[in-house]
């Protein structure tokens, strides 16, 4: 699974430690590469290294190639073709090909933008690094809206501007600690979400229910509040007791998360929709809620519910609706 790394907050370490330091981006892929683009990986002028751009195919070529560059303060751009045995060996059903871009950092990739990007990072700030022979080195915070949305770094148009696009991990709070919750939060961990569980009901909000997770036994508007909500959080609602929903729901509204689906029949989503019109939201926040939750396929029991919910948080994640 992807998960949030550290590759660039790694290297700005070891510049900073005096040692030296690159970040090698996959900046192109063909065919069954290994690795997707805008994968990264850190070298020190000490050789070590953090990350990985093929998954153990090329990385001593790269390593070799980014100990010369740090040396050299130039940046290179690699390209490696993978072949079928090795690609057999890591795991894949054929070969590819990948080019790799080297910066080292100072020379190449100045110490104050990566400052700025580590500083995004650790805020939960969306960001784009974007790099090209006419435009230099800068961040982006705003256009890239289709790359932001897809996770889905690569080249420009004109064949030379790179954007590689550094989003906050992806969060998910699930009001209630029901049946659906234990079968939601597995998933989710797979699909590579961080799932925060808030119920005030201890009984329900157990460790023997939820071996290993974050749990808070707040009350769900406080909980939603003192952990956060942004563009890279999604919010589902499985209680059915207004008391619990209603007040997790209004501070969602009030936010950009990219999901909010509540569990419940049509009746009870008329309901729901009727109480927030009484509040005062208009029907522009209130279609943003998913409800009945999740895509109609039929799904009977909790399994088949939280594929459900995971299926629909993947479509408006990736497609926006």
């Amino acid at each position: 699974m992807d998960r949030f790394d550290d590759i660039p907050e790694i290297a700005l370490n070891w510049h900073r430690a005096g040692k030296g330091a690159a970040l090698a981006t996959v900046v192109q892929t063909w065919g069954s590469a290994p690795r997707r683009v805008g994968s990264q990986l850190a070298i020190s002028g000490e050789g070590e290294i953090a990350g990985s751009v093929s998954g153990g195919c090329v990385e001593g070529a790269v390593v070799a190639e980014a100990l010369d560059a740090i040396e050299d303060g130039k940046p290179v751009m690699l390209e490696y073709g993978v072949s079928d045995g090795d690609a057999f060996a890591v795991g894949l059903a054929c070969g590819g090909t990948i080019r790799v871009l080297v910066e080292p950092v100072g020379p190449v990739m100045p110490v104050d933008l990566l400052e700025e990007l580590v500083a995004a990072r650790a805020a939960r700030e969306p960001v784009a690094y974007v790099t090209g022979l006419e435009v230099g080195r800068r961040l982006d915070r705003t256009g890239h809206g289709e790359r932001f949305r897809m996770d889905r770094s690569g080249f420009e148009e004109d064949g030379e501007t790179f954007v590689n696009i550094h989003n906050p991990p992806l969060r998910l709070i699930i009001v209630g600690a029901v049946h659906i919750a234990q079968a939601l939060v597995p998933m989710a961990r797979i699909a590579g979400y961080d799932p925060l569980l808030i119920d005030p009901r201890e009984s329900f909000g157990s460790a023997e229910r939820f071996p290993g997770e974050t749990i808070l036994h707040d009350w769900p508007d406080e909980g939603v509040r003192a952990f956060g909500l942004d563009s890279r959080t999604a919010l589902v609602l499985l209680t059915h007791d207004p008391k619990l929903d209603d007040p997790a729901l209004e501070q969602a509204l009030a936010s950009d998360v990219f999901y909010i689906g509540a569990l419940g029949s049509t009746r009870t989503h008329a309901k729901r929709v009727e109480r927030l019109r009484d509040k005062g939201y208009g029907d522009d926040r209130i279609v943003l809620i998913h409800g009945p939750i999740g895509l109609d396929i039929g799904a009977a029991g909790p399994a088949e519910i939280a594929v459900s919910i995971l299926a629909e948080m993947t479509r408006v994640l990736r497609q926006g609706a």
